[in-house]
């Protein structure tokens, strides 16, 4: 072992209609340092997210130092991300930068109950980039492809034992998910959603 390289896990594609969605947290081993992975509705597991959206506020939400709350808006709905003293270069883009901005935002996944008890999904940043808004496109058809695809194996008894555990947690129903996805897809100029179909 001590001669492997640790390898970074692939960042998952989401909207923020399935990402806000994806409360249940797990870890596939004991170990100390085990990857937290969130669990996708559409079955799939997510221990890094990136997402593209309008970076549409930003705001110090840090009591005794600098926390930066960033609102990052897709055609779905909104992501939430969090970056503080250990995530120096995300939170000095999201103190610099004046929205609105297309962002795309590289981030785990993080949960945390609510006084009422419910389950808030947040993204912790390891990188923010501000971007242009071809690549916020082509994030919308790359990322409603990629939902489309789970949503078909799910519904196809494919998807395996995260897909199972997405039945025992969340349900059966993800229609929900391709039709969002769907919607995206019309919210882009022509071009784009031609090229998508």
């Amino acid at each position: 072992m001590s001669g492997e390289v640790p390898t970074r896990e692939v960042a998952r594609r989401a909207f923020a209609r399935e990402f806000n969605d994806a409360t249940y947290e797990f870890r596939e081993s004991e170990e100390e340092r085990a990857p937290v992975y969130a669990l996708l509705p559409t079955g799939a597991r997510a221990n890094r997210v990136f997402v593209v959206g309008t970076l549409t506020e930003t705001e110090n939400v840090g009591s005794d130092g600098d926390i930066w709350r960033g609102r990052v808006v897709d055609p779905t709905g909104t992501f939430f991300t969090y970056a503080g003293q250990y995530q120096p270069d995300a939170a000095s883009t999201l103190r610099e930068v004046e929205p609105p901005a297309y962002a795309a935002v590289v981030g785990k996944p993080r949960t945390f109950e609510t006084d009422d008890g419910g389950v808030n999904v947040s993204l912790r940043p390891e990188s923010i980039s501000i971007v242009d808004s071809d690549t916020r496109d082509r994030w919308v058809v790359e990322t409603a492809l990629r939902t489309v695809e789970r949503v078909a194996a799910f519904d196809g008894g494919e998807g395996g034992e995260y897909a199972r555990m997405a039945r025992e947690e969340y349900g059966e129903n993800v229609e929900g998910y391709r039709e969002a996805a769907m919607g995206a897809l019309e919210e882009l100029d022509e071009p784009e959603a031609e090229a998508a179909d």
